[in-house]
């Protein structure tokens, strides 16, 4: 009876393999049950007698999963450097078709007297290798396919779950950053919303209550977006609420954030950051670092940015930035977003653009913080309908409520 498996069986039964891995598992036990699975679906068409499992250490591998019956001894452990198992780290699966060959692993003592093959997986120091002992009549081609097959598909599985826990830590940090609600201050309404295009963003917003005088608001928006900057997004967040927490100048406090930027690994990325410090009687003392300038709606469609301050920060190891100071009188609203708002495009490729936006605020300035965040996210994400957003997409409404 003819065992050997054709191409579309071989893919079905592979798939099942990988379906059945367990994404909430440590990488070892998930290498561990793959390979007992792997060996009980293929032990028959691809004609293996035992298989193992060997995981890096310090200065060897370690036995960690045997299957089947090899009828010998299997080494509890061999070092890399002195083995001929050299050709599976140099080949990344390598038949040994001679067992007495001098690259052939029985030569090390690992198996019987009998053909054998084996893959490696991960990369330095995290490599497992798997040895399968092969009995007689297995076949090369179908050998040699099946096993490059499964180094790379469980290869890319294992990378594809270290990279989305990677993603899922740093979103859980950036969530531990952001504040989910703006916090309460007498006489103002404010409300805030995030969107991102990734799992993670490159925008950010901020708040830093000063007693129940002063409030410190901030936005932000790295450039680029998903993990690299959600990373610098981290290093803005902390590095304002250090520097600003020591009651230093804020100018001073922007230098600084930039020099550390510039000098850090990903140093070929930027950043801009709007951060203001606003009084309860509407004085605000504000630096601008290359943001999309925040704007001040006041009733009779008068509008004025905020756009004192100075470059982005990142790309320049040393720069310089200048304080802006404005009031916001009772019933004017500030309005700040990031370009994923302004950028958004229309059916037509058309930005939506800061004249839109504009428009809706003054058509609206008699509703609340939360209504008229509302109003804006919802016009700017009809515009783009029905793509998914390009860019991250931030936005801070504060209103200076009107005197009663």
């Amino acid at each position: 009876m003819d065992t050997r498996l054709d191409a579309k069986l071989l893919y079905r039964r592979l798939d099942a393999l990988f379906g059945r891995l367990d994404r909430g598992k440590a990488q070892r036990k998930v290498l561990d049950s793959f390979l007992e699975d792997a060996f009980g679906a293929l032990r028959d068409a691809l004609r293996l007698r035992a298989a193992a499992l060997y995981r890096e250490r310090r200065d060897d591998f370690e036995l960690q999963k045997l299957v089947g019956d090899p009828g010998g001894r299997l080494a509890d452990s061999f070092d890399p450097l002195r083995s001929p198992l050299t050709a599976i780290f140099q080949h990344r699966v390598y038949i040994f078709d001679d067992p007495l060959a001098e690259s052939s692993p029985y030569r090390q003592g690992l198996f019987p007297n009998a053909a054998a093959a084996g893959l490696v997986v991960g990369a330095r120091p995290n490599r497992s290798v798997m040895l399968f002992v092969l009995d007689e009549g297995w076949q090369r081609e179908e050998l040699d396919f099946t096993l490059n097959t499964v180094r790379s598909a469980l290869g890319s599985r294992l990378w594809d779950e270290r990279v989305r826990g990677s993603v899922k830590e740093a979103a859980q940090i950036q969530r531990s950053l952001l504040v989910e609600d703006p916090p309460k201050f007498a006489g103002y309404e404010i409300a805030c919303r995030s969107v991102n295009a990734d799992e993670v963003g490159g925008d950010f917003y901020d708040f830093m209550p000063y007693g129940a005088e002063m409030l410190g608001v901030s936005i932000g928006d790295a450039s680029g977006h998903g993990l690299p900057a959600a990373l610098v997004v981290r290093d803005v967040v902390t590095g304002l609420r250090m520097g600003l927490a020591r009651e230093l100048k804020v100018s001073h406090v922007f230098e600084t954030l930039n020099r550390v930027i510039h000098r850090s690994n990903l140093s070929s990325r930027f950043v801009s950051v709007f951060y203001g410090e606003l009084e309860q009687d509407g004085n605000l003392i504000y630096v601008n670092a290359g943001h999309q300038p925040p704007v001040v709606f006041g009733p009779g469609g008068a509008q004025r940015t905020l756009d004192v301050g100075g470059t982005v920060i990142g790309p320049l190891p040393e720069a310089r930035f200048r304080r802006g100071i404005t009031h916001v009188a009772p019933g004017e609203v500030i309005v700040m977003c990031t370009d994923g708002i302004l950028e958004r495009r229309g059916p037509r490729g058309e930005f939506f653009g800061e004249e839109r936006v504009a428009a809706l605020v003054r058509d609206s300035l008699d509703l609340s913080a939360d209504a008229l965040l509302d109003r804006i996210f919802s016009a700017t994400a009809t515009w783009g309908t029905p793509r998914p957003w390009e860019d991250d997409a931030t936005l801070v409404v504060v209103k200076r409520l009107p005197k009663s």
